[in-house]
């Protein structure tokens, strides 16, 4: 029994995807609400702000665990790394205020939509519906499954008939008024955050508190200087984070506002056609298209077709033509019939339709699928609203640090009060002096001066052209050493150049025809291929498509023509496309050609095909297009040459992109307006192959010197890209990506078929040029292995996408081992890149990725650095931007995101310093009841502190990439000791100067002996000219907690080491330009030492009299000053020459045998010693266990070598590749 009410309490929010979220039951108690409300009035409110800073606290002190179905507020918990809560209300909602009735029976349904959960959400009699609020996404209690799950949508166990015939009439009025009740507006409202409430959030920060109390203290005992110094710097950094929010919410909402104002057209059951606003529509609604549209909802094409511009999905604006959804009679879920290609019937929110083609008497209709913030638009927003929380260890590092600042506070706290309370001072002062030693520790410039870094970096980024909405992320660009690439757009030019044309002719290659030459393709099936085979259009008098298609078509000199001119065919549908020859085409006897029907071409699936009729003639034609690959796998094999792979790889090694053609005559009997009843499945078999298409596809000037300089900086780089293997390795070879003189190991995977287990083979890759473009390639298995010398180094692995999923699937314990060596992955999906960027991460890796944004949008996401070079929205989602459309951005990045990183340990080394060495000093004066006065601490604190972090940051990144990272933790070796030996170092000073001043012959305890020291003054001291009515800036001279030897001597102690350990931590080379070329920093720097230098040895009255000093003998301060010089040697020398030589350390890590704990270099280091691999001229085949796995024994026990054995017994608890995905 307690078991179920533990799983009814517990449960999963969208299982399995990215805001994975588990959610915990509970009701709230009157009694514990009485006593939390009563604790926050006697504390003050501090109960209610700990509530805030941690809700998880709230929901348990107000509230007791119960069933979900009982709750009446949930618990949310992220599933990741972060564990974050959050708290929300459950809200009710009656159906019984609507204006329809609705029958209160259970047996009685709600909605037509047998699949609907609002079906299964509706509590009856009482018609109420439990619903919650995550994340802009409105999810409802489904009383059947007991979980909370989406509405807002069309559940995706529709089939293509469901869709067809529940929803093809139209919704009745009474089922709209329910959808829109529960599902909610269809709107993407991004409300403008209120500056208040902004300001709130920026100051119940739990550091601003903190710096609240400290500074009200302060204020408290005097020290106004500082603490206006101070509110200032705080209230410009919270004016200018406040106004920065808001610009985000201002500009966000307005990029969505005119999303919300769009007027639609909907179909009906009673009323027919009816105009309203987006907002009303609802999932199953009819809408109506005719003509340019802007997409307010997601949305199942079912009547016509159209064309549009999705531009803001994918980044390219490329017309992109949207087919119906079949009307299938079967059961199968309307995503699965369609495979992967479903998207081809579905059009996005935000999406602009160019063009509608009615594919009857009616127009083009689509079923609204999903609304609001479910759709493609609203996903992108929310990408924004809630980005992906960063996991870097410096902020980790950063929050221990403080914390062990806090710690160290705390202990001088009850050092402080233990000492006033021996000396019998008052409760109030005792308590008032050891509040003050306890915020000393933790400086309250802290958050402004880690963001300085970041702030500079970004200012220097923009004047490059790159733009950055997740500034956090510059700091974690300093510790990239991977970034992938992809190729079309990115490291070779967006267009593409037409080479030449190979026919084929019974079963042979012809003679390759040269588009260079200038004379016309001869006409023919290849000819009739390229002109026809297509998604172009004309708008505004110019053919607008792919950049592939363009080229094509242009290649064959004709042109599209106006149908009611060119075609009167009155059976021909008029929103067919009609294609002509061009004055400057070949002779042919065909005066135009229809294209009756497309199958657009998909990434998933690789192709398109296309149905036509020429003028003339009754029968039609298909054509298909796409990779040569995959149009072979649909040729009739007597159709396809036999020398086919040998004369494609002849191409694709040089470079080439290489299309090829197929065609199939269609039998008569059906009309051409009938042409949709054709599936993709009867088109696209047992057609005749026609030939190649060569294409040139040129590397940009800027990719071979960036990546060498990527590669000289040891970061390494990987091609993950659409198109073919080949012509991917020969692109990575030529811009020496691969290096020449590497080895390139090709690995096909293949899927268990029929008794045969899936398996893996490993071919190693030889070219042998010949001449700059005639190149004899071949494939040879090479008989010997790798040398030992640099064996790991000098291969590389490639594969395309499906034989990266198949050993995802199949042989995952093989995935890892590949990974630290793949270099090249071809024809790979969208969904596939994210992945193998995901599985990058999970080898330690901090990876960038660079794209331009066709179809990189989920990795550029999911990467620790997604650049996008592309300007359309989709770019909003990758957190930098290049306004310079190549590659040269990359390295900029890393440069700048080096510099703020090693500017943010510069600045959180030297507060950390600044916090002890005050700490030491003022501890020491705590022990005679002492501390410095207001100037001393105002000097230390505006003249050098402040200035100094606001300034350290602003050194320019160094110009070269250095051959390593920078250190990505705080909580090192070097830094640790860092600080430590320069705390023993002040210490040791700092406790000599307040010894040996007591051995002095001149020296008196002020405070205690005030009348000897008043009548010996002049005597002693006959340097100063002191006036004997000296005054002092608290009053007269008489004894107080200020006027000292000891401050005298420990001020200027303190005040040097600040200013040395800030020039010691402020390191140039190799990753920031020297500091003497940050000309604020230093003249800040010296000023402050000059300064420092005058108040020691300018014996003026009225400088003792501002600072609180007692004049002292030249001879001391000489003294002072020397230790303070020893001192800055000892220091400069152990830091620059110890603990920052990086080879000194790396001969400590190699001496002790310590390793890096990332998980690649671990595969490196037991690869290294595996004599078998990497594994050439075999294949291995999956274990015949129960699961099928391949499993290596090196991998499945970190403490053993890899071994030879292959066919071993896999590990049944590995869970499968695509269910985690």
């Amino acid at each position: 029994m307690e078991e179920n009410h533990k799983r009814g309490h517990w449960a999963l929010l969208n299982p399995g995807e990215d805001n994975e979220l588990e959610v915990f039951g509970y009701q709230t108690q009157a009694l514990r609400r009485t006593l939390c409300l009563l604790g926050s009035i006697l504390t003050c409110g501090l109960l209610k702000l700990i509530f805030y800073w941690r809700p998880q606290w709230n929901v348990w002190a107000h509230c007791v665990a119960c069933p979900l179905q009982e709750a009446d507020v949930v618990l949310l918990r992220t599933t990741d790394e972060f564990q974050k809560y959050t708290r929300k209300p459950v809200v009710c909602l009656y159906l019984s205020i609507l204006k329809s009735p609705l029958s209160p029976r259970p047996g009685d349904v709600i909605v037509a939509d047998r699949h609907s959960v609002i079906n299964r959400a509706v509590l009856k009699p009482e018609l109420k519906v439990r619903c919650i609020q995550v994340q802009k996404i409105r999810y409802v209690w489904d009383n059947v499954e007991e979980r909370f799950q989406k509405v807002g949508l069309l559940e995706d166990s529709n089939s293509c008939f469901d869709i067809h015939h529940t929803f093809g009439s139209g919704l009745g009025k009474e089922e709209q008024e329910i959808r829109r009740f529960i599902c909610g507006p269809n709107a993407i409202e991004v409300q403008i955050q209120p500056i208040w409430k902004l300001l709130v959030k920026q100051v119940l920060n739990p550091f601003y508190v903190f710096q609240a109390f400290t500074l009200t203290l302060w204020l408290s005992q005097g020290y106004i200087e500082y603490s206006i110094a101070i509110i200032i710097l705080t209230v410009i950094s919270i004016v200018l984070s406040v106004y920065d929010l808001r610009q985000q919410s201002v500009n966000l909402h307005n990029l969505v506002e005119e999303h919300n104002k769009i007027q639609a057209t909907i179909h009906t059951k009673e009323e027919g056609l009816q105009e309203l606003e987006s907002r009303l529509l609802v999932p199953g609604d009819i809408l109506v298209l005719s003509g340019k549209f802007s997409l307010p909802c997601d949305a199942i094409l079912i009547d016509g077709s159209c064309i549009v511009n999705e531009g803001m999905l994918t980044g390219e604006s490329i017309p992109v033509t949207k087919t119906p959804l079949p009307q299938a009679e079967n059961t199968l879920p309307w995503k699965s019939h369609s495979l992967e290609d479903y998207r081809r019937h579905v059009l996005f929110c935000g999406t602009e339709v160019i063009q509608t083609k009615p594919g009857g008497p009616g127009p083009v209709r689509a079923v609204v699928l999903q609304t609001g913030f479910n759709t493609a638009k609203g996903d992108l927003v929310r990408s924004i609203l809630y980005p992906r929380p960063l996991n870097f260890q410096l902020y980790n590092d950063a929050f221990k640090f403080i914390v062990f600042l806090a710690l160290l506070g705390v202990v001088a706290f009850f050092y402080a009060f233990a000492v006033y309370m021996y000396q019998g001072t008052s409760a109030r002062d005792t308590v008032t002096m050891s509040l003050l030693l306890l915020t000393v520790s933790v400086p309250p410039v802290l958050p402004a001066a880690l963001t300085t870094g970041i702030f500079y970096a970004q200012k220097r980024l923009k004047k490059k052209k790159i733009f950055c909405i997740s500034p956090q992320r510059i700091n974690m660009c300093g510790q990239i050493n991977l970034i992938c690439f992809d190729k079309t757009g990115t490291l070779t030019e967006d267009g593409l150049d037409l080479w030449g044309a190979v026919p084929v002719m019974r079963n042979c290659f012809q003679e390759v025809h040269s588009f260079t030459s200038g004379s016309a393709l001869p006409w023919g099936p290849l000819c009739a291929a390229m002109a026809s085979c297509h998604s172009l259009i004309v708008l505004d008098g110019t053919i607008q498509g792919d950049p592939l298609d363009v080229k094509m078509f242009e290649g064959t000199n004709w042109i599209i023509g106006d149908p009611s001119v060119d075609f009167n065919d009155s059976s021909i549908p008029a929103s067919s496309i009609i294609i002509k020859p061009g004055p400057q085409a070949s002779q042919t006897p065909v005066r135009a050609v229809a294209i009756l029907h497309q199958f657009p071409f998909s990434s998933g699936l690789q192709r398109m095909s296309v149905i036509t009729q020429q003028t003339g003639r009754d029968h039609l034609d298909a054509y298909m297009k796409g990779a040569p690959e995959m149009v072979a796998s649909f040729c009739r094999p007597e159709t396809v040459p036999s020398n086919f792979k040998k004369e494609l790889k002849l191409y694709t090694m040089q470079g080439f992109r290489v299309i090829a053609l197929a065609h199939k005559p269609l039998k008569a009997g059906k009309h051409p307006a009938e042409t949709g009843t054709y599936t993709r499945e009867e088109i696209e078999s047992e057609l005749t192959f026609l030939g190649l298409l060569i294409m040139e596809n040129r590397l940009k000037k800027e990719t071979k010197p960036v990546l060498k300089e990527l590669s000289n900086a040891r970061i390494r780089t990987v091609m993950i890209t659409g198109d073919n293997l080949q012509t991917a390795i020969t692109v990575a070879k030529n811009s020496e990506m691969i290096p020449q003189g590497h080895k390139v190991i090709i690995i096909e995977a293949n899927e268990s078929e029929g008794f045969s287990p899936p398996s893996v083979t490993w071919q190693l890759l030889e070219n042998t040029e010949e001449g700059p473009r005639n190149k004899d390639i071949r494939l040879s298995i090479q008989d010997s292995s790798f040398p030992e010398e640099g064996r790991v180094d000098n291969y590389h692995f490639a594969m395309t996408g499906k034989s990266y999923q198949v050993i995802a699937q199949n042989f995952s314990s093989l995935l890892p081992k590949i990974l630290v060596n793949g270099a090249i992955f071809a024809r790979m999906s969208p969904g596939q890149k994210s992945s193998l960027v995901e599985e990058f991460q999970k080898l330690n890796y901090y990876v960038g990725m660079c794209g331009d944004g066709a179809n990189d949008c989920g990795a550029l996401k999911m990467a620790h650095a997604g650049i996008s070079l592309s300007e359309q929205e989709a770019s909003v989602a990758s957190p930098f931007t290049s306004k310079t459309a190549n590659i040269e951005c990359v390295p900029h990045l890393i440069r700048e995101g080096r510099a703020a990183l090693v500017s943010s340990f510069g600045v959180f080394k030297y507060l950390t310093m600044y916090g002890i060495i005050q700490l030491i000093g003022t501890a020491l004066l705590y022990w005679q009841l002492q501390l410095f006065g207001n100037y001393q601490y105002l000097m230390q604190d505006v003249g050098i502190t402040l200035m100094v972090c606001l300034t350290m940051s602003s050194t320019h990144a160094y110009p070269k990439l250095a051959p390593y990272r920078p250190a990505g933790q705080l909580i090192s070796p070097p830094l640790l000791l860092s600080v430590f030996l320069n705390t023993c170092f002040s210490g040791i000073v700092q406790f000599w100067a307040f010894l040996f001043l007591k051995q002095q012959p001149w020296y008196c305890e002020v405070q205690r002996y005030s009348q000897c020291y008043m009548v010996n003054r002049s005597d002693s001291f006959s340097n100063a000219s002191v006036d004997s009515n000296f005054t002092t800036g608290n009053g007269t001279l008489t004894p107080n907690s200020v006027l000292s030897f000891e401050s005298t001597s420990l001020w200027p102690i303190v005040t040097l080491n600040c200013i040395m350990v800030a020039f010691i931590f402020s390191k140039g080379k190799p990753f920031r330009k020297p500091v003497y070329t940050n000309y604020l920093f230093s003249f800040l720097l010296i000023s402050a030492l000059c300064v420092t230098l005058f108040i020691m040895f300018a014996d003026m009255p009225v400088i003792y009299s501002g600072m609180e000093f007692i004049p002292t003998v030249t001879t001391w301060r000489i003294c002072i000053l020397a230790a303070s010089l020893v001192q800055f040697c000892v220091a400069f020398f152990v830091e620059d020459a110890i603990l920052q030589n990086r080879e000194l350390w790396l001969l400590i890590k190699k001496k002790w045998g310590v390793h890096s704990k990332s998980q690649y270099r671990k595969w490196q280091r037991k690869l290294a010693q595996d004599p078998s691999w990497p594994p050439m001229n075999r294949t291995d085949y999956s274990g015949e266990s129960k699961n099928g796995f391949y499993v290596n024994c090196a991998y499945e026990n970190s403490e053993s070598p890899p071994v030879q054995k292959v066919d071993v017994t896999g590990s049944s608890a590995e869970q499968h590749f695509w269910t985690r995905l």
